[in-house]
C-alpha cells in the first residue's frame, strides 16, 4: 500500500562517517519539494555507530524510518528497504551520495513516466563523470561488457548505486530477489526484463569517491558466478 509520493531507500553498512553528511542532503532537498517523501535507513551488520547515527537523525526528522538487518549484504538490505516502503516510487540510494540528490527528480514524475524501473547510468548519452581514474573507468567497463555478453545485452551501466522503481514493480521485482550481495540488480534487472517492464537508463553526474568499498577483480568474479546462478534459477523454475 502506497502512502507516500516517494521512498528514500538508503542502505548502511559501516557508514557512520558518511551517512551524517548524506542524510543532512537529502533532507535538506526533500524540504525543497511539494510531495510528499520518506526516507529509510536499512543498518545491515555494521560494526560502527552507524545504527546509533541512523537513529539520532530519526529523532529530529519524523521522515526517516531506521531498519536494521543483522546479516551482512547489500542486496538484503536494499530488498528490506524496498518491501518495507511506502511510496508510489522507490529510489535506491547509495550512502556515499556520489550522485547529487536534487538528480533523483530525473528519475520520477514529471520528468520521467513511462518507466517501471530506472538506473542511474554514467554511460547513457549526457552523463558526466567526475574524478575517476581511468584504470576504475575502464575496470567498470570490462566488467560491463561481461554482463551485456552474460545476461542483460543493451544496459550499459547496471552497476550504479541509484535506481527507482514505481511500487509495482517494486513489489513484484524484490519477493524473487535471491541474490544478497553486490549483484542483487544483476538479478533485478533481469527479472524486470523477463516480466516486459520498461528499464529506462537515465544519464546521471556522477563524483568518483576514492573510499570506495567495491573491489573491482573480487567483486567482477562474484559478479560472473551469480550470472550463471540466475540462469540456474531461471531453468529451475526458481523465478516462477
Amino acid at each position: 500500500m502506497t502512502s507516500v509520493f516517494l521512498s528514500i531507500v538508503i542502505p548502511a553498512h559501516n557508514e557512520e562517517n558518511r551517512l551524517p553528511r548524506t542524510l543532512e542532503q537529502v533532507f535538506a532537498f526533500l524540504e525543497t519539494q511539494d510531495y510528499s517523501a520518506e526516507v529509510l535507513v536499512v543498518e545491515n551488520g555494521s560494526s560502527d555507530r552507524t545504527l546509533e547515527v541512523a537513529r539520532s537523525f530519526a529523532e529530529q526528522h519524523p521522515q526517516l524510518r531506521v531498519l536494521q538487518n543483522d546479516e551482512r549484504g547489500k542486496g538484503l538490505a536494499v530488498r528490506l528497504g524496498m518491501l518495507e516502503a511506502r511510496g508510489a516510487y522507490r529510489f535506491i540510494c547509495d550512502a556515499d551520495l556520489s550522485m547529487p540528490i536534487e538528480e533523483v527528480a530525473k528519475f520520477i514524475p514529471p520528468a520521467l513516466t513511462d518507466f517501471e524501473v530506472a538506473i542511474g547510468s554514467r554511460e547513457a548519452r549526457g552523463a558526466v563523470r567526475y574524478n575517476e581514474p581511468a584504470y576504475r573507468h575502464w575496470g567498470g567497463r570490462g566488467i560491463n561488457l561481461v554482463i551485456r555478453l552474460l545476461i542483460l545485452p543493451g544496459l550499459q551501466d547496471t552497476q550504479c548505486g541509484f535506481k527507482c522503481f514505481t511500487a509495482e514493480a517494486s513489489e513484484r521485482l524484490f519477493r524473487l530477489q535471491t541474490m544478497p550481495g553486490w549483484s542483487f540488480d544483476i538479478e533485478l534487472l533481469y527479472l524486470a526484463r523477463r516480466a516486459n517492464m520498461r528499464i529506462r537508463e537515465i544519464p546521471i553526474h556522477w563524483y568518483f569517491g576514492d573510499d570506495s568499498k567495491v573491489s573491482a577483480i573480487r567483486d567482477a568474479l562474484n559478479m560472473i558466478r551469480d550470472i550463471f546462478r540466475i540462469h540456474a534459477n531461471a531453468r529451475r523454475g526458481i523465478y516462477g
